[in-house]
């Protein structure tokens, strides 16, 4: 599974940064979080393919999360997307979708299957190997966390075992590898654990959206391998946190360090940190002692 932050920002776009736009790459699907203005680029100069499987997940309707997604829409369009996408957001998302298509008198080529949230906590997405749960915040408008979940996974594969039992080497490997059972040519069953060492922990990842410290999604990110939280600002501007209902990067650490996450990516940051993001991640490293990094355009992670 790849993470690829197509926008780290927040508030508005600077030089060095979009605002925040967020995908996940996992067997050939792209599961994207929040569209700040430009994230379109990512699926060209990204290499995130047109016609892939999407699902895209709005965590709330202000302009540095939302603004990037017409243009999204209408440039899969144009570079001819004919699959169906899911898209996922708070109340008010299908409308917000809709006018702006009507009044730029652009009609997309394809389906868009819409999901407005609405309650605390809600499971949005379960796949076949994964689910995505909505876990409401604390922002000064309605607004969603997001935590994407794999199921345990088979663990190291063992070829001798599937040479003994007569699974012939190719996709049907691949497929016991990625915890699926398969049927031989002779009709017999073979099942993932019969050719594997153990289980695997599935990947957890959390994206806050933006937010105060909030006990739900803390809760919701314990045992994190990956928290990409909001920051968008210093305990110099606590007051101006506070006011406008968002985290300081001691306060990410602090969440971090509760939830035992693996790694914290400062995320949503404040243009006037720009060239003095070392800031944040000090403060952040005051609180928590795993891995942190300030996320910038283009980061890719492997998880």
């Amino acid at each position: 599974m790849e993470v690829i932050f197509l926008g780290s920002g927040g508030v508005m776009p600077t030089r060095k940064r979009k605002t925040v736009s967020i995908a996940v790459r996992r067997e050939g699907e792209i599961l994207l979080f929040d569209c700040g203005e430009g994230c379109q680029n990512g699926f060209t100069w990204g290499g995130l393919g047109v016609n892939r499987e999407l699902k895209v997940f709005i965590s709330h309707l202000h302009g540095d999360h939302v603004l990037g997604l017409p243009g999204l829409l209408m440039s899969l369009d144009l570079l001819g997307r004919n699959k169906e996408l899911t898209l996922i957001g708070p109340k008010g998302i299908m409308k917000f979708v809709n006018e702006n298509l009507y009044m730029t008198y652009h009609e997309v080529g394809y389906g868009i299957k819409v999901l407005e949230l609405e309650g605390e906590r809600i499971t949005v997405l379960e796949g076949r190997d994964y689910r995505v749960i909505a876990v409401k915040v604390k922002h000064t408008v309605p607004c969603y966390a997001y935590v994407l979940e794999e199921a345990d996974r088979p663990g190291r594969f063992l070829p001798e075992r599937a040479i003994k039992l007569g699974v012939p080497k190719g996709p049907l490997w691949k497929e016991l590898q990625r915890g699926i059972c398969v049927k031989l040519s002779n009709g017999r069953i073979i099942k993932p654990f019969q050719v594997t060492e153990g289980k695997r922990r599935g990947v957890k990842i959390i994206y806050s959206g933006d937010t105060r410290p909030y006990s739900k999604l803390m809760w919701a990110a314990l045992g994190a391998d990956l928290l990409i939280h909001e920051a968008t600002f210093s305990s110099r501007h606590y007051l101006k946190a506070m006011e406008n209902g968002h985290t300081t990067a001691l306060e990410a650490g602090e969440i971090a360090s509760f939830a035992d996450a693996k790694k914290l990516i400062l995320v949503h940051i404040s243009p006037r940190y720009e060239g003095k993001e070392g800031e944040l991640l000090s403060e952040a490293k005051l609180s928590f002692e795993g891995e942190v990094m300030v996320a910038e355009d283009w980061l890719r992670i492997k998880v």
